[in-house]
């Protein structure tokens, strides 16, 4: 849709821009007074001018940025693309406002669904109070293409279970997790528990770190056990495993030593 309204735009602009240039160069005066420059300073001046305000009108409002903005919604080319894991490197504000709004260019490096790695760029409108929930290493999921990895657009589905599963795969590729702790955490009970120790082993992968937790799960009755869960975590959700923190863990009955922490995965 969008492609179609850009091509009719600039059809019209070379239309209107052609018969301007064929009118002046055609020109007969009518008369010896009559000044020759009234060839091109006429009326039909309006022309090229409505035809470059209408295709920068045109590219501008229908930019993926503020298309999604205006509707709430993926573009068509993206609306059911394939979903990654794009983790913000860098961000700056692209000059374009909507209703006060500034557009932001941000660069991720995307995980798509088969794991490979490559780095794309996306134009959101980013609302002022939540601009600075967006920083360096922030993991958003995003809508992408195979035949264009340069491009993606943040997802805006709302399909949190969809976003989950790519998270959970993810987190299995890279070892961080098992596909019996995704389990647990899915069907298991979700209880408060609060840190009692927390120890680091030294083990790291891309660059995350294996915490061993020690807990007092709280189960629905009010009763407590004690446990002990491995995690890796990112630097900056170390703090939120800190001794004394209160944390959620979901567990199986049948198996109350197998505990799943639950850490946002922006914390």
């Amino acid at each position: 849709m969008i492609r179609t309204i850009r091509t009719l735009t600039l059809a019209f602009a070379a239309l209107a821009i052609g018969f301007y240039l064929w009118h002046g160069l055609t020109y007969e005066t009518a008369s010896v007074y009559e000044p020759t420059y009234i060839a091109w300073l006429n009326g039909f001046m309006a022309l090229p001018i409505i035809a470059f305000t209408m295709v920068v009108m045109v590219f501008a409002f229908t930019g993926s940025g503020i298309v999604t903005a205006l509707t709430g919604h993926n573009t068509g080319e993206f609306r059911d693309a394939q979903l990654g894991l794009g983790t913000v490197k860098s961000f700056a504000h692209t000059g374009v406002t909507l209703n006060d709004q500034p557009q932001i260019r941000i660069e991720f490096s995307v995980e798509g669904a088969d794991g490979k790695v490559f780095g794309a760029t996306a134009k959101t409108i980013v609302p002022l109070t939540e601009l600075s929930l967006l920083a360096p290493g922030v993991v958003l999921p995003v809508r992408y293409r195979p035949d264009r990895p340069g491009v993606v657009q943040l997802d805006l589905s709302g399909d949190s279970t969809a976003a989950q599963r790519v998270m959970n795969e993810s987190l299995i590729r890279k070892g961080f997790t098992t596909p019996e702790k995704v389990d647990i955490a899915a069907r298991g009970i979700a209880a408060q528990a609060v840190v009692q120790s927390l120890t680091v082993p030294g083990e790291i992968r891309d660059g995350y770190s294996k915490v061993a937790v020690g807990l007092a799960v709280t189960r629905p009755d009010g009763s407590t056990f004690s446990t002990t869960t491995e995690k890796f975590l990112p630097p900056t959700a170390i703090g939120n495993v800190q001794v004394g923190r209160i944390v959620t863990a979901h567990y199986l009955p049948e198996n109350e030593q197998e505990v799943v922490l639950s850490i946002p995965v922006n914390a």
